[in-house]
C-alpha cells in the first residue's frame, strides 16, 4: 500500500523512494527512468510487460507533465489492460482503492 506521495517522494510499506517507481501488486521496482524522460513507451514498462493486468494506472508526476505514448495505449488495448492516466497524487488515490488486485502502477513522482 502507498502510504505516502507528495512532489519527489513515494512511501510504500514504510520504505521511502525519491526517485520514479514501477509497482507491480505489492513488487516495487525503484529507480525507474524512461528512454525519453516524459515520454512513456512501452519499452519503458519494463516488468508490467511479463505481469498478467487488468488495470495499469500511470502517475504523469504531480504537474501531469509525463505523457503515455500511443504504443503504451496500443499495448493496453491488444491485451485487455485497461489503461488510467492520471496526477501522480491522484493516480496514487486510484491503485490504492485497487487494492493491488491485478493492477500495476507506474508512476513519476516530479514535474
Amino acid at each position: 500500500m502507498i502510504e505516502k506521495y507528495g512532489f519527489g517522494k513515494i512511501v510504500v510499506d514504510g520504505d521511502e523512494y525519491t526517485e520514479d517507481i514501477i509497482l507491480v501488486g505489492e513488487k516495487v521496482y525503484p529507480k525507474w527512468w524512461r528512454e525519453r524522460g516524459h515520454l512513456l513507451q512501452k519499452r519503458d514498462l519494463g516488468p508490467i510487460l511479463d505481469a498478467e493486468l487488468d488495470t495499469l494506472v500511470v502517475g504523469t508526476g504531480h504537474d501531469g507533465r509525463m505523457e503515455v505514448g500511443d504504443d503504451v495505449r496500443e499495448y493496453c488495448r491488444e491485451n485487455g489492460i485497461r489503461l488510467i492516466e492520471l496526477k501522480s497524487g491522484k493516480a496514487v488515490d486510484e491503485y490504492n482503492a485497487m487494492e493491488n488486485k491485478g493492477s500495476a502502477l507506474a508512476i513519476h513522482l516530479t514535474c
